[in-house]
């Protein structure tokens, strides 16, 4: 079950989940707001994942996801990681951006995007609503499912497996909203001292982020490989 947690952590880098915890994490009420996003992004992909797993396991969805995730898929997609952190430590992908950005015209501020703007309202009901349309299957979690699928667990230790895979998952939004509850007047100046950190390390965390998961999975991958 080692590599479901690997898939978990994976799936838990997700810049949708990032973008909308920090945006309710800003606004008043952001235990309310949070909880609600939390509901309804656990309804979605513990229900999609427990489909997944239990209806749809002789189909075209996790049979092909099972093709797919062999040995050398698992060494790709690490080898994809350690080429993302050679590409961050380069110095590449910014000289790029930069490059881009100056030349192409500057274009006027839309503001962001329909999601975040919903969020910017401040109801529980709103963040429920969305958190259940933005938590969809990606790639990570698909591969997490096989993984389970594999495991010939019994019902109820394949449902406490997605509950628990799901709960990782969503670990970025849980852990601050948790926090907010158990300590609501240090939590603000931690996720403050904590930003300030992500930005003056985050070339060196993204570098060392991309790098142990990319060599974890080309070692496991090799081990499967050869086992």
């Amino acid at each position: 079950m080692g590599d479901v947690f690997v898939f978990a952590l994976t799936a838990a880098l997700n810049p949708t989940l990032v973008a909308a915890s920090t945006v309710m994490m800003l606004l008043p009420s952001p235990v309310k707001l949070m909880l609600g996003y939390l509901c309804g992004a656990l309804m979605t992909s513990i229900t999609l994942g427990l489909l997944i797993v239990f209806s749809f396991e002789n189909s075209g969805t996790v049979s092909t996801t099972k093709n797919t995730l062999s040995p050398l898929a698992t060494i790709a997609l690490g080898a994809i990681l350690l080429t993302c952190g050679f590409v961050v430590w380069s110095g590449r992908w910014e000289r790029r951006t930069e490059r881009r950005r100056a030349s192409k015209p500057a274009k006027e501020d839309k503001g962001p995007p329909r999601w975040q703007q919903a969020l910017g309202k401040g109801s529980a009901r709103v963040t429920f609503v969305v958190g259940a349309l933005l938590t969809l299957p990606g790639a990570s979690y698909l591969a997490g499912l096989s993984r389970i699928g594999k495991q010939n667990l019994s019902t109820p230790e394949t449902v406490l497996a997605v509950v628990g895979f799901n709960l990782i998952m969503l670990a970025l939004l849980e852990v601050p909203l948790i926090c907010f509850v158990v300590a609501p007047d240090w939590t603000p100046q931690a996720i403050d001292r904590a930003k300030l950190w992500i930005r003056r390390h985050a070339h060196a965390f993204a570098i060392w982020m991309f790098t142990v998961l990319g060599g974890l999975l080309v070692i496991k991958g090799l081990i499967e490989l050869l086992s």
